[in-house]
């Protein structure tokens, strides 16, 4: 038996990619989950073909009030929360003359403002109840010093500290925080940064796949309750980085 089995999941970014791999497997493993992204059509195919139950919200996870429709969509379904899992990300980057600004300031917005708010809002619901997990989608970016990738990387750096500040002030409470870092992953978020004629970064060597991050998320959140994974990088085989 699983442990997340009979759990409720909450799972941002959940239309595609790396989301879609930890809603299906979260799901797999018995878990009800809460599905949530911009594209509804996405997440209603997705909900369709998932072994357990579950629901969907389709909204901008970096408006304010998308956290708290999360936690009331899982307490009005389920009653309860259990996991929450902030996967939705994007990327925006380019050299100082042609980088977007405003695409920078965006992507501040979903990467890292949007998760702190639905960390402190679930935090506060699993500190009530006295369990729960709280995973961050973070990258191998914030342990690297890139050109062009400069705002990603910093904005997953600052996840990472985030996380391990709201770990520290959450131990002893029965409330888990960690973050799952992934380096090259065959995903979505890259299309389009390949230049036109060339060939994806991703698609150089054997990258991870989705379901690999899916099954390194399911890790931590199985582990007793003795054992909080802070922190798990993942580089593909190939990576020489």
């Amino acid at each position: 038996m699983s442990q997340i089995e009979g759990k409720v999941a909450v799972v941002t970014g959940a239309s595609s990619g790396i989301g879609a791999a930890i809603v299906r497997t979260l799901s797999e493993a018995g878990a009800d989950v809460i599905l949530t992204a911009r594209r509804r059509g996405h997440l209603a195919d997705l909900a369709a073909s998932l072994p357990g139950r579950s629901a969907i919200l389709d909204a901008d996870i970096s408006a304010s009030d998308t956290p708290a429709r999360l936690l009331a969509l899982a307490q009005e379904k389920f009653g309860r929360a259990d996991v929450l899992v902030n996967n939705a990300g994007i990327i925006a980057a380019g050299s100082i003359d042609t980088v977007d600004l405003d695409a920078l300031s965006h992507m501040t917005r979903v990467n890292f403002d949007a998760v702190v708010r639905a960390s402190y809002v679930f935090a506060r619901a699993f500190k009530s109840q006295g369990s729960g997990t709280i995973i961050n989608v973070s990258s191998i970016g914030a342990y690297l010093i890139s050109k062009r990738m400069g705002v990603y990387g910093a904005l997953k750096h600052a996840l990472e500290a985030f996380s391990s500040s709201l770990r520290i002030e959450l131990a002893g409470t029965g409330v888990k925080v960690g973050t799952v870092a992934p380096g090259t992953t065959r995903t979505e978020i890259f299309d389009h940064m390949a230049a036109p004629g060339t060939q994806s970064a991703v698609t150089e060597g054997t990258p991870l796949e989705p379901a690999d991050v899916a099954a390194a998320v399911l890790f931590m959140i199985e582990q007793p309750e003795r054992v909080n994974i802070a922190r798990l990088a993942m580089f593909a085989a190939t990576d020489a980085y």
